[in-house]
């Protein structure tokens, strides 16, 4: 789960985000209660059809012909490419249908199952959002207000700059859009403040990245964290490696000049290039160091080597920056708030390497090219809320970087932006019209059995001792799930949801205003915390949302944090060791993945470890799961028209979860910055290493399926 606009420590399970990820599978346990049961969710047809969710009809026989079988196995046959091998190439015999019958939209940068869903629940948003009654309670009048105000084109256009141009001046001004910056604000110039005012007001973390969330080493309390920032561009990558990365800095370059010529042209200033070019070349310069003095992702990995608590004057003595006031910028973003610092206040520091190259950093630009990269970034973040001419200066950009030729359909985008920002509202419209009543249960009578199977599997691992055994168990059985929403989002008399969103008041002509409120509700709503003690069932995602999350300080699932989620290696030496050992094998594994689509790159076995070793344990538990169902009494039925075994069948479902096809330049992104393997790989890789699937499709040992050697963790 992420960074920039989520709290600490959350993984993302399936699906897409595009947020870095801060919470991490390395040294652990597989998040084996949420991936799991989010496997055998996904698995869908086979395992879900004899749960509860869906009523089947009484046995007529060994073939279920009832429309819902007939439709699901209509679904398998068109996914899959029965003339591949299975034991060569699995996936393509899984999804070369699914991938022959699905173009990525010019709008996409990759289409997967996963993003069908999505366009069929954005379907029905769009639908709930433009319903128009008078029954709304206010937080859900609200979520319509703020999607009318984002589909009013044609207000948008006619404020065209006047709102950006507006909050420039709250900023101090862009130097680059200006005649006499240095001279009108440079000496008032405060670099503490000016990161205060973009943290605070526009919820952006520029240069240093403060944020409040739950303490690593006491989940009950939340601290201040100082780390290193999100840059620009994707990935730290694209600053200074050679090949295609150069024509998508010369994108952005061009990007940055271009939004700048527009507003001078706005501001009636007499057009200057070589001005224009000359201050954003400094600034891609210096947001060049920025990436270098970022750590790779690969190497913050480790929780416990990242985290640092110490007091404020350790804080200043270690990371003087050149007189930067660390006092003074921390205690500017917290009276945002009205919060005081406390004489002995703490924060934790889990970028020191970058903190200590950007002391050189700052002392070599200008308080201009700073300013000019601050102003860029909250430029940046706003492009999409203003008229069409600034989002076409962006298009060469997002066609280098994603592969796109086409804007979204403004509805897609204002569904995708109200639920985004408002989704308890949305969801609470959603699971009204969507979803089905007993869903809850059904779900949490798999993931009792998955939680059965994943302690009774502890036995079979030689790698770990008995002790860790012993703890490993108590906590896979403190933990908590959430099940698809919270009630308090149906309870008309509770009005918390209308709570939530109460300090927001939108104009339909105003949808950059409100897009400005929803940054600051965001920004206040993390730093009220930190003299908040910690609601543990907290629910850190919407219900309308395509996705599955585990929350690290609400009970890792990782040798570094305990039942309770505190940091707290309680592994022994001999289970940590041989983890490691055992983790080598597949860091190995998914390296020598070459992906085509990605000039031909390897996959990073390192930086994707922990998701492979969920999928890896994941598909395994979910197979024992059935298992377990099956040999408690569960009755399975053929379904029509498919020749295959159960256990056949349930491989197929699990491939089929993972269908999808990139665009090449999405392809070489997402092997710089997603922490999954690429699509296909997370099938092959899992299965390669489950000795089930070898023996469901009789792959002989050697074939590509069934290897010599296979690597398994849990």
């Amino acid at each position: 789960m992420g960074k920039p606009e989520s709290p600490v420590g959350m993984v993302e399970l399936a699906g897409w985000s595009g947020q870095k990820h801060r919470g991490f599978l390395e040294g652990g346990l597989l998040l084996l209660l949420v991936l799991v049961t989010g496997a055998l969710v996904a698995l869908g047809l086979l395992y879900a059809a004899h749960s509860r969710a869906i009523q089947w009809p009484k046995e007529v026989g060994d073939i279920c012909t009832s429309p819902g079988c007939v439709m699901a196995a209509a679904r398998i046959l068109q996914n899959m490419d029965p003339s591949r091998e299975p034991c060569d190439d699995f996936y393509q015999y899984a999804c070369g249908g699914w991938l022959r019958r699905h173009v990525v939209p010019e709008t996409n940068s990759r289409y997967s199952v996963f993003d069908v869903l999505r366009d069929e629940l954005e379907v029905i948003l769009k639908g709930l959002l433009e319903n128009s009654t008078t029954k709304d309670r206010p937080a859900v009048q609200k979520a319509k207000m703020l999607y009318r105000s984002c589909m009013n084109e044609s207000v948008i256009e006619k404020r065209d700059s006047q709102p950006l141009l507006d909050i420039l001046e709250v900023m101090g001004g862009w130097p680059v859009t200006m005649e006499k910056w240095n001279e009108s604000v440079g000496p008032r110039w405060e670099l503490e403040q000016q990161l205060a005012v973009m943290n605070t007001q526009f919820n952006r973390r520029v240069l240093i990245d403060l944020f409040i969330w739950n303490d690593d080493q006491n989940s009950s309390r939340h601290i201040i964290y100082i780390d290193q920032p999100t840059l620009g561009m994707p990935s730290r990558e694209y600053y200074f490696n050679e090949g295609s990365n150069q024509k998508v800095r010369e994108a952005y370059l061009q990007f940055m000049m271009s939004v700048a010529t527009m507003l001078r042209a706005d501001m009636h200033l007499p057009e200057s290039s070589y001005l224009v070019r000359e201050d954003m070349v400094q600034v891609l310069e210096m947001e060049t160091q920025l990436a270098n003095a970022t750590a790779p992702q690969e190497e913050r990995h480790d929780v416990t080597t990242l985290y640092h608590r110490m007091s404020l004057e350790d804080l200043q003595n270690k990371f003087g920056l050149k007189g930067f006031n660390w006092t003074l910028f921390i205690q500017s973003v917290l009276s945002s708030v009205k919060i005081k610092l406390l004489p002995d206040e703490e924060v934790v520091v889990y970028g020191i390497p970058y903190l200590q190259n950007l002391e050189d950093i700052i002392d070599v630009y200008s308080a201009r090219t700073i300013q000019n990269y601050l102003v860029w970034r909250l430029v940046l973040d706003r492009i999409s809320s203003l008229s069409q001419r600034f989002k076409d200066a962006r298009t060469n950009y997002r066609k280098v970087l994603y592969g796109t030729t086409m804007e979204e359909v403004r509805w897609r985008e204002c569904v995708s932006y109200v639920n985004s920002n408002m989704e308890s509202a949305v969801g609470s419209l959603y699971v009204r019209e969507a979803f089905p009543g007993d869903s809850k249960d059904a779900v949490r009578e798999l993931i009792d059995k998955v939680r059965a199977v994943f302690v009774e599997t502890l036995d079979e691992l030689g790698w770990m001792d008995e002790v860790s055994k012993k703890k490993a168990r108590e906590k896979a059985m403190n933990i908590r799930e959430q099940i698809g929403y919270p009630d308090y989002i149906l309870e008309e008399r509770n009005k918390h949801l209308d709570e939530e969103y109460s300090n927001l008041n939108f104009s339909e002509d105003k949808y950059f205003e409100n897009g400005l409120q929803n940054l600051k509700a965001g920004a206040q709503r993390s730093l009220k915390k930190l003299r908040e003690k910690v609601d543990q069932n907290l629910w850190i995602i919407g219900a309308a949302v395509v996705n599955a999350f585990y929350s690290p300080n609400r009970n890792q699932i990782g040798r570094n944090f305990d039942k309770n989620g505190n940091m707290l290696d309680w592994w022994s030496n001999f289970s940590a060791q041989h983890f490691q050992k055992q983790s080598e094998c597949m860091i190995h594994q998914y390296g020598n993945y070459s992906w085509d689509l990605a000039d031909n790159q390897n996959v990073n076995g390192f930086s994707t470890l922990g998701e492979n070793i969920a999928d890896n344990g994941g598909v395994r538990q979910a197979y024992k799961a059935y298992l377990k169902w099956m040999a408690e009494g569960g009755k399975d039925q053929q379904l029509p028209g498919l020749e295959l075994s159960y256990d056949q069948l349930f491989f197929i479902n699990y491939a089929q979860v993972w269908c999808g096809s990139y665009r090449p330049e999405f392809a070489i992104q997402s092997i710089k910055t997603d922490v999954h393997s690429p699509l296909k790989y997370r099938v092959l890789g899992s299965l390669q290493n489950l000795g089930a699937f070898a023996d469901a499709f009789h792959c002989a040992e050697g074939t590509h399926m069934h290897p010599h050697e296979r690597c398994r963790v849990w």
